[in-house]
């Protein structure tokens, strides 16, 4: 009896272990499908288990990506995104189609997303060790990989090919298409550059890698993220270029990973393996440098929004914030433009009453290139803080070198702290009782 009831406990402990290991596997074929449920749902796992394709909750489990994510990790991390700029709802579905691959609808049968560039037709896919997920044909020859098709993040074992690209996510938590781009151009140079959405307009490249041909050397051939956590670019002559070292980092033990982040720095990643009492990445190495200072564009906000100012963090990450007298213009997006708390323009100033509508906030090494529309030289700084307060058209006036003076107007771009302007001032005129009021 005792042994009898012992069996029965074995197995309803065993059942509920097997019907997860039934339903979870490492390939499909054409027709299975699945659809997006109230939380995680996983399609595929990789035969280690390292990663998990499927239904990714975003927003409070009310919308899904269809994605690749770190399946041991506490906080899942995606490292690939299908739908990003368009979210499926619950009980929209994945299907694998022999014409068109993977096909992702909502409830409604509204098509929202499908895989692109197939090279033949499909007769099953599989989620590799590597976190690839692979559609292969009948006779097993690859027509569609999501290595081929990377989004913000490259893993070990994965090439960029020339005309490839990362592109960054709008914010850590919104996967739709973002502000920033690598590419790796015919010429064999990587570049990283932002852009104008939601056009394709590129701006000025913050980092080149510099590998076109020369009498020195061949081109870039590729950008490789090797087995061994090395990042570099393959030259035409097998010369190496070496991008992001992973120092001392072992793939055998940690998981690494680059990503383009969101605020366009391209970060080294690594998590280890084993818990060690912390979920949380740490960056390795990252590329540029100060992207406050690299970055400089002629018709964009630059790295932060307008009227706001760019500071790096200690991981060497961006920071934007509004100066005295300025607030973001949506709340929600740290990284966006400032709007003035306060009414200025000629009309205004004409009207008042008042003499003294203004005063100065101060700041030492802070500047918003591009945005002057004159230059004083040689100037006092006297003479500099008079000129912009009696000008209504003067919002900002900087003063360095000693004798020089820019006067700037709204919106102001390209807000940055930089070191390199030598104590350089930046005199913000803010209206002295912050009020629209005129009179």
């Amino acid at each position: 009896m005792a042994s009898s009831l012992l069996a029965s406990l074995i197995c309803l402990l065993i059942l509920p272990l097997s019907f997860v290991f039934a339903q979870t596997r490492s390939k499909i074929t054409v027709g299975d499908s699945l659809s997006a449920g109230n939380s995680y749902s996983t399609w595929l796992l990789s035969p280690s288990g390292d990663f998990a394709f499927g239904f990714h909750p975003i927003e409070g489990n009310q919308l899904f990506v269809l994605s690749i994510w770190y399946a041991k990790l506490i906080n899942k991390t995606i490292v690939w995104y299908a739908n990003g700029d368009n979210p499926a709802p619950r009980g929209s579905t994945a299907q694998l189609t022999v014409d068109r691959g993977l096909v992702l609808t909502a409830p409604g049968g509204e098509l929202l997303w499908t895989s692109e560039t197939l090279l033949g037709s499909v007769a099953g896919g599989f989620l590799n060790d590597a976190g690839n997920l692979v559609l292969e044909d009948s006779k097993s020859k690859v027509v569609w990989e999501s290595f081929k098709n990377p989004k913000d993040t490259l893993l070990p074992s994965q090439i960029l090919e020339r005309k490839g690209r990362l592109s960054s996510r709008l914010s850590e938590t919104n996967l739709a298409r973002g502000r920033f781009e690598i590419v790796f151009q015919d010429d064999g140079n990587l570049v990283f550059h932002s852009v104008n959405l939601p056009t394709d307009y590129a701006n000025e490249n913050y980092f080149e890698s510099g590998t076109v041909k020369s009498s020195l050397s061949s081109a870039g051939l590729e950008l490789v993220f090797d087995k061994s956590g090395d990042l570099y670019i393959l030259r035409e002559n097998n010369e190496k270029v070496i991008l992001l070292p992973k120092g001392k980092a072992s793939p055998s033990e940690s998981y690494l990973r680059a990503t383009l982040n969101f605020d366009g720095v391209f970060a080294l990643y690594e998590h280890p393996k084993v818990s060690s009492g912390k979920d949380g990445w740490t960056p390795l190495v990252s590329l540029p440098d100060n992207i406050c200072v690299n970055s400089l564009v002629s018709a964009g906000s630059g790295v932060c929004g307008y009227n706001s100012i760019c500071t790096l963090n200690e991981i060497k990450r961006p920071i934007c914030h509004c100066p005295k007298g300025y607030s973001l213009l949506d709340p929600k997006d740290p990284y966006g433009s400032c709007k003035a708390d306060f009414i200025q323009g000629c009309k205004e100033d004409e009207l008042s009453q008042r003499k003294d509508l203004y005063e100065y906030v101060e700041l030492i090494n802070t500047d918003w290139p591009l945005s002057d529309y004159v230059l004083l030289k040689p100037f006092t700084e006297e003479k500099c803080k008079q000129s912009c307060m009696e000008d209504c058209f003067c919002a900002v006036a900087i003063f360095r070198l000693g004798d020089s003076c820019w006067k700037k107007r709204l919106p102001l771009s390209n807000g940055r702290f930089d070191l390199g302007l030598n104590g350089g001032k930046a005199f913000i005129k803010v209206r002295k009782d912050n009020s629209s009021q005129l009179g």
